[in-house]
């Protein structure tokens, strides 16, 4: 049987060799990166049967990694775990609840990881929704667009897009409060 394809990255040594050393030996294969750049770099260069993500990366944040899994559909499709000590952190960025992929709390045990795993398969095994287009698309004659231009067609599809909203202005919301207390600090300093 082929072993299944791993990517663990986590710019812990420690969190990496802990997930190798839990999953169940002969099952996997696991490739590891330390950084957001390098794991992204891998993800473009092999086909995975599961990513681990730590949200907190240097080079690349697991968010930004995150992003560019999101944004293209064969990528989408490989079963993800989101690793993070503070879960406020993922939630901050992604609203609960975590459709497409796992949140794994740190630390965790064996336990803990299989069912983050088995779940993960279990989530990206389900239909998503695709990203609606950018750009509405017409056709040459200028005539109406078809209904598979990127216009909302449903409720759904609108209620999504007033999520998408909502959520936006609280990330908008969060780094106004982060930037309020840089400046804060900044000023402290000064004096």
């Amino acid at each position: 049987m082929a072993s299944n394809k791993v990517l663990v990255i986590d710019d812990t040594t420690v969190v990496r060799v802990k997930v190798r050393e839990m999953l169940p030996p002969g099952n996997f294969d696991v490739l590891e990166a330390k950084d957001g750049v390098e794991g992204l770099n891998l993800i473009r260069q092999e086909k995975f049967s599961l990513i681990m993500l730590d949200f907190l990366l240097p080079k690349m944040s697991g968010w930004e990694v995150f992003q560019q899994i999101q944004s293209q559909p064969e990528l989408r499709k490989i079963p993800l775990v989101i690793m993070s000590g503070r879960k406020e952190e993922v939630t901050e960025k992604i609203a609960e609840p975590f459709e497409n992929f796992e949140f794994l709390s740190k630390p965790f045990d064996q336990k803990q990881l299989i069912s983050a795993i088995k779940s993960a398969m279990t989530k990206a095994k389900q239909p998503r929704q695709e990203p609606a287009p950018v750009a509405a698309s017409t056709t040459e004659n200028n005539s109406t667009p078809t209904p598979d231009a990127g216009i909302p067609s449903s409720a759904n599809e609108i209620q999504a897009l007033n999520e998408k909203i909502v959520k936006m202005q609280t990330e908008i919301d969060a780094l106004k409060k982060q930037l309020a207390q840089v400046v804060t600090f900044i000023k402290q300093k000064i004096k």
